[in-house]
Formats: C-alpha cells, structure tokens, sequence
C-alpha cells in the first residue's frame, strides 16, 4: 500500500505542481508542458526496469525481509526531499527523484512473492496472496483521493510527498519489528504452525539451501512466456488509466483539481471493493472444488480484462457533457480490472514457488516496459489534452492490450508447476551428469540437508 501511494501519487501531485488556481494558490506553480509532465510521469520506470533482477538475488542471498525494507525506506527518503529538489532543479530533478524511487521500488514486487512463496501454505496460496495483493488497490485509492485534497488544503503540494515518505518510514518501523523472511526464523509462530506451512510445502527446516536457476528452462517455458505477455498488456491498460485519469478529467470533463482527486479515486474504491468480491468467491470455488485452478484463473484474468476493453473505448467518446457517465466508465473499467491479481497476478508462484522471486523479477522487468512506454505514448499523441479525439486513440490502443493479451493467456496460461521447480531439476537436466545423481528414493529435501 506505501510503496503504490508513493508510486501513483505524481499523477495527481503533477495537475496540482501545474495549476495552482486549483489548489493552494500560496506555492509556486510551474509551468510544465504535455510532454515534460509525460516524462515525469514515465521516469519512475526507467529505473524500476533496472532492480528487479537485482532484487531476486536479494531475496536469495539475503531473503525477502531486508529486501523490502531497503526498498520501501529509500522511496520513502526520496519522497521526503522531493519538494525541495523541485525547487531546486524544477522537472528534471523532479524525475531523477522519480527514477530512483523506481530503482528501490523495482525490488518491491518480487521481494514480496518471495515472501509469499516461503510463506503461504499450498492450500492457502491464492487467499492469502490475492489478500496481501489488494494493498496494491489501496495503495492507488489512497494515490487517488488523498494527494488531491491535501494540495488543496494548508499544506500544498508538498503535503503529498511528505505523507507519502511519512507514511512509508512509519511501515518500515513495524516491518523491522514483526518481519521474518521464512517461518524457520521467525520468534512470532509456534513451532505447530511453522510445522504445518513447512509440511504443506514440503520443505524442512534446512530446504531453505540456494536451487540453481534453470534460466533456458524457464525463458523457453510457453506458460512462462503466456504469463509475460498477459502481464505487459495487462500493466499497458492500467497504467494509462492510473496515470492519465486525473489529466482526462482535468482536461476532458473540465473538473477542478479537488473533486477531480475524488473522482479520480472513486474506481479505486471500487478496484478495492471488487477484490475482496473476487477474492471471496474464488476461495469458494476452490474450496467446493468446482473448477480447476488453471480454469479459474483464466476466467477471472478474462473477466478483469475483457469487460475493461469494452468500456475503455466507450470512454473515448465521453466528453463535458457525460461527465457522469465518463466517472461511471473509468470505475467500471478500473473496478472490475481488480480481479488480475488473483487471476494471473499470483501465476508465478503456481509455475515455481522456488523460483517466484526470479520469475517476478523476470516479470516486472519486461512488464516496467510498457509502464515507461505508455506515459511517453500518451506524451505523443495528446499534444492538447482536451482534444478528446486524441484520447480515443489512448483508449482504443490499451483496449486492444486488454483483449489480445488476455486472449493468448487462455490457450497457453496455466497453474501447473512446471518441471523445472524441482531442485533436481538442474542436475538432470542441466549438468547432465547422471552418474553423480543419487536414486530418487535417496534424494528427498530430507536426506539432501
């Protein structure tokens, strides 16, 4: 939830920095064009792309708990010192400030389906996952509604980043307090508990040993490389929507930097809304075991994506007048789209729990991609950003990512673990040195430690 507040919040703070007759009048307004503020808006990603394999090796060397605190508390430093660099240096400190929020927070994801995977039991994974999963939307519902009113209030624009970094140092206290990266070395759960997560993932004590990485395996694995492409397009559609919503509204429908944060956050309400929806009624489905879990992913990650793809381009052709219905489109849109992280946003640890950290790494490094690509995207083609028909181009271009992206997920996407999880994997497959291998009935994680 910090780490998306500190994240999303530019999308607002960048309208706010840029009118001031529109929220406290008393800090300075700068005077920044489409495509400087398109910049800001991508800069966050062009370091977020660099970190993710870094943070694999992190989690491996280390383990997930320092992972996650470097990450969260160098964004959260970052965000403390943003108003003065603004001042400083204008937009281009501004997104040195933003790219290297990026670098820290690139070791976000992966840090956090490491810790997942080391401590979800099996029959817990997709509920307790798309449990720790829905801080994303409240982190972008918080991004939304609460940047927006403290610009408008005493504190100005530099009240976001200092609630943001405020925010975020305050979670890295009680992580440093509660967190372990495994059960094995954690002081907080008995030793009943820590059996029973150990025993559903049929891992011991000393199975916490380094695995090697079968990196050919996985980057020739179909379902490996469906999960990629219906994240890219997944991230192309969202992240438009996440930061462009409030220059759509502003520019498009005419709304005022306040109710624009308010209405800009009402889809996130809902976003969060529906993924407890989601949540709840997959945990159903799998718990009376009406489908499988391959088929239940599949039809969520449809849902989520396939009814975003029509009302995107419904959006296109909204204007001053159906302001109404443009909020209702983008909350739909938005709302509905929050089943993607039960649907393949948890996928990586059903092909390897082993390897989730690389494989997120591998991910959210292709995924930053689009994240940087959408916002200079969006840079070229609205050079006026009421012009709505510049804006039906955005939307018929993420739609498009929506379908094809999520139509390819159905056919190649799946939950099964794949061959190369399995620690022996690499020494039969890799090595290819059989007569060093012991029998299989010899090879148990057990008689391995």
């Amino acid at each position: 939830m910090v780490n998306y507040l500190g994240r999303l919040n530019a999308a607002v703070s960048v309208v706010a920095i840029t009118n001031a007759n529109s929220t406290n009048p008393d800090f300075p307004e700068y005077k920044w064009n489409e495509k400087q503020k398109s910049y800001i808006l991508s800069s966050f990603y062009w370091g977020y792309n660099l970190t993710q394999f870094l943070a694999s090796y992190f989690c491996r060397t280390f383990g997930s708990k320092p992972t996650l605190l470097l990450s969260t508390m160098g964004s959260a430093c970052l965000a403390l010192i943003t108003p003065a660099s603004i001042a400083w240096g204008g937009w281009q400190v501004y997104c040195c400030i933003r790219m290297f929020q990026g670098l820290f927070q690139g070791m976000v994801i992966p840090s956090i389906h490491d810790h997942l995977a080391n401590w979800a039991p099996i029959e817990e994974r997709t509920r307790l996952g798309a449990l720790s999963l829905t801080g994303m939307e409240m982190g972008a519902l918080f991004a939304m509604a609460v940047p927006g009113l403290i610009a408008h209030s005493r504190w100005g624009w530099p009240g976001i980043s200092f609630f943001s970094g405020g925010i975020g140092l305050i979670w890295c206290g009680l992580w440093i307090l509660f967190a372990n990266s495994n059960p094995v070395v954690s002081r907080f759960i008995s030793q009943e508990e820590k059996l029973f997560i150990l025993t559903s993932q049929k891992k011991t004590d000393c199975d916490r040993q380094k695995i090697p990485i079968p990196w050919k395996a996985i980057f020739t694995s179909v379902p490996f490389l469906s999960l990629v492409t219906v994240r890219m397009a997944e991230s192309w559609g969202l992240s438009t929507l996440q930061l462009q919503i409030p220059t759509y509204l502003h520019g498009v429908l005419k709304m005022d930097i306040k109710s624009n944060a308010l209405f800009s956050a009402l889809p996130y309400v809902m976003m969060f809304i529906m993924a407890y929806v989601y949540l709840i009624s997959a945990d159903i489905v799998l718990t009376k075991k009406i489908v499988s879990l391959t088929v239940l992913r599949r039809t969520l990650n449809s849902i989520a994506m396939w009814i975003p793809s029509i009302t995107l381009i419904a959006l296109g052709f909204m204007d001053e007048s159906h302001r109404l219905l443009a909020i209702i489109l983008v909350t739909i849109t938005i709302g509905v789209n929050g089943g993607v992280s039960i649907g393949s946003g948890l996928n990586a640890i059903d092909l390897s729990s082993n390897h989730a950290a690389v494989l997120m790494g591998v991910v959210n490094t292709v995924v930053s991609q689009t994240f940087m690509l959408a916002p200079l995207f969006v840079g070229i083609i609205v050079d006026d950003e009421t012009d709505r028909s510049q804006w039906q181009i955005v939307f018929l271009v993420s739609a498009l990512a929506f379908f094809l992206g999520n139509l390819q997920y159905i056919f190649f996407g799946t939950t099964n673990t794949q061959p190369w999880n399995d620690e022996d994997f690499y020494l039969i497959n890799v090595l290819e040195k059989p007569n060093f291998i012991q029998p299989k009935s010899n090879r148990s994680s057990k008689s391995v430690c």
